[in-house]
């Protein structure tokens, strides 16, 4: 990864479908003198199709910025567009948050349905559409099956067939694994991967994970601690097509790639000088 790939800013059609723009972006909470600076100020280009990561320690205002791109909440200063319009919370985006949020006393197909519903997909086409759905998360042969009767990583699971359900050109997902055993956040990163790589949304994922980070995306920004500003932003050569996702984890790009993340949150949050990494690619 040479200087200038650091440096150089991505070129963003801001009326593409998933494309996100975000310009001097400030956001406090209360008022006076009570007033906190979560976030900013923020510039963040992010074209459609590109899998961003934010990426920082605990209170840096990383969930803040999803939310305001998401339009849950509008910023103090500043503007955010999500293809090309203000976000409008439920149709810009779908989020998946960190938990699951699923309605306990539906079967998986009646919160599948729900949100086909509100996605303006007519009746008639629920059955096809949930079974894609479904299949797509890996849960073929559960839709009879109530939330309580499933695991958490399927809860999960059925959070993002839920979200994915408007075809929604943009996915926001809020440390969506952070409460799941390692085996099933692994599984499930992979299947997230699969799944934006398949149908081309743009992704903006939200962790504390150097190592998520690295493995789920094709750019991570690293937030500076509160207020989040943009420390690196840096682009990841890593393949995102037909890759064994094993190999990709043990590989030693994969090794550097994440220790320079994690020295690069750690510097952030102390208000360091960011380490810049001069990353390699990664031959399969």
């Amino acid at each position: 990864m040479s200087s200038s790939e650091l440096t150089a800013k991505p070129v963003v059609d801001a009326e593409r479908a998933g494309s996100v723009r975000i310009e001097q972006v400030t956001h406090q909470y209360g008022r006076g003198g009570e007033a906190f600076t979560a976030v900013g100020p923020v510039d963040l280009a992010v074209p459609a199709g590109e899998f961003l990561v934010l990426v920082g320690a605990s209170g840096c205002g990383k969930s803040t910025l999803l939310r305001l791109i998401a339009g849950f909440e509008q910023p103090t200063h500043g503007s955010v567009r999500v293809s090309g319009a203000e976000p409008r919370p439920g149709v810009s985006a779908g989020v998946v948050f960190q938990t699951p949020r699923l309605f306990p006393w539906r079967t998986v197909r009646g919160n599948v349905d729900l949100a086909l519903r509100y996605a303006g997909v007519g009746r008639a086409q629920w059955p096809e559409r949930r079974a894609e759905l479904l299949a797509r998360v890996g849960l073929e042969g559960t839709e009879r099956r109530r939330v309580w009767e499933i695991s958490g990583g399927q809860q999960q699971r059925v959070a993002i067939a839920r979200a994915l359900a408007a075809e929604n050109p943009l996915l926001l997902l809020d440390e969506p694994f952070a409460a799941l055993d390692a085996l099933t956040r692994e599984r499930l990163q992979e299947d997230v991967r699969q799944v934006t790589e398949r149908t081309g949304r743009t992704a903006v994922f939200v962790t504390h994970s150097a190592e998520e980070a690295v493995f789920l995306g094709s750019r991570i920004v690293v937030l500076t601690k509160s207020p989040g500003t943009v420390a690196p932003d840096l682009p990841i050569s890593l393949p995102r097509g037909d890759v064994d996702a094993e190999e990709l984890r043990n590989s030693p790009e994969f090794a550097e790639l994440r220790a320079q993340v994690s020295h690069a949150v750690k510097a952030a949050a102390a208000a360091c000088t960011p380490y810049t990494p001069s990353g390699k690619g990664f031959d399969p």
